[in-house]
């Protein structure tokens, strides 16, 4: 298998440029593009993320521009231009989760002016990110990913491609943008192994379970129905032949959703949650985990372990005689008096009664 170009650089390296990305990168000062272009040659960074950043900084500069100011000339731009920019995004009511992206891009903007001594100090430095509220990553239950990756018709191309992709984001944890990168040359399914470019062009080897495989098998099988033109090398197809993007397999899992009857809204990245859930759950450890959902830190991984607690706590107050017997539980209510042993003349609680005071 070959996974580099012949300069032995990442295959993928080519396709991070920011005009692959969305719907075409927004017009900016010559100093941003220069940053744009080193994520995307330098630092490989994938279409989507390079798009993002320029997204933030073209919103920077239109916010500087109704003030007279350009990222043209950052030596300009102070620590109060981030503040009030920070103010008008929390005016925007936006998250504080993309208010610390934004700075987070910008962070990374006037390092690189720093290094190209456009600016002679940071003006972001001392500005702390918006305290993000805690929120854990959503994930379908066992019996709900079965559906969705089960649902559509083996005698349609598109259904037999759908249910190939439910299948390997699911079966192997990839980010949707990770699949949809995939080339054919990238697949070995006679190792059970898929070649995957993470974020910061960061390369692993995902493992592919024999249900995947069969999918991916029998997609490949009706891969020539999409009509690739000569030379197409990505492995998931569009309508019109050429690569799926992350829209369409975002469309696809929302309508597989439905027809699979489920109560909630699915995106792509559930499924690579309730990868990382259902692996959590079945006894794999949080550093193997991390290695397969390809996070460069532990802390990352570490958000799905609230999922988990929450089935162990399940378990406790279904198994432990105490859990059982405090206020609000099953047992308390359903039969609870009966098991309960009667409280001593004057009043003194019994063990059962003991034991709720005592974990107050």
């Amino acid at each position: 298998m070959s996974w580099t170009n012949g300069a032995g650089t990442p295959r993928h390296a080519h396709q991070a440029s920011p005009t692959d990305a969305g719907d075409g990168p927004p017009r900016l000062p010559d100093t941003v593009q220069g940053f744009v272009d080193y994520l995307a040659g330098q630092k490989g960074y994938s279409p989507a993320t390079v798009a993002a950043y320029a997204g933030d900084a073209a919103q920077f500069e239109d916010y500087l521009g109704r003030r007279g100011l350009t990222l043209a000339d950052p030596g300009q731009v102070t620590r109060d231009h981030v503040r009030g920019f920070l103010a008008e995004l929390h005016r925007m009511r936006l998250s504080k989760t993309s208010m610390g992206r934004k700075l987070s891009s910008l962070r990374g903007l006037f390092k690189h002016f720093l290094r190209r001594r456009l600016v002679a100090a940071d003006p972001l430095a001392g500005v702390k990110n918006p305290k993000s509220e805690k929120r854990h990553p959503g994930a379908l239950n066992a019996d709900q990913a079965k559906a969705l990756v089960e649902v559509g018709d083996a005698m349609d191309p598109r259904a037999v491609r759908d249910m190939a992709l439910a299948e390997l984001l699911y079966g192997a944890g990839l980010r949707v943008s990770e699949a949809v990168t995939l080339d054919l040359l990238d697949v070995d399914l006679s190792r059970g192994l898929a070649r995957v470019m993470g974020k910061g062009g960061k390369e692993r080897l995902a493992p592919v379970g024999q249900a995947a495989k069969q999918r991916l098998l029998d997609y490949l099988a009706v891969r020539g129905a999409f009509s690739p033109g000569p030379g197409e090398k990505a492995f998931f197809l569009g309508s019109r032949g050429s690569r799926l993007n992350r829209r369409q397999a975002g469309r696809i899992l929302a309508d597989m959703a439905a027809a699979a009857g489920l109560p909630q809204r699915v995106h792509p990245h559930m499924l690579r949650h309730s990868f990382a859930t259902h692996m959590l759950q079945a006894g794999a450890d949080l550093r193997s985990v991390q290695e397969l959902l390809g996070h460069s830190r532990l802390a990352t991984t570490q958000r799905y372990t609230h999922l988990d607690l929450t089935r162990i706590m399940q378990t406790y107050d279904a198994a432990h005689p105490l859990a059982a017997a405090g206020p609000g539980h099953a047992g308390a209510r359903n039969g609870a008096d009966e098991a309960k042993p009667p409280a001593a003349e004057g009043g003194t609680p019994g063990p059962a009664s003991g034991a709720r005071r005592r974990g107050k």
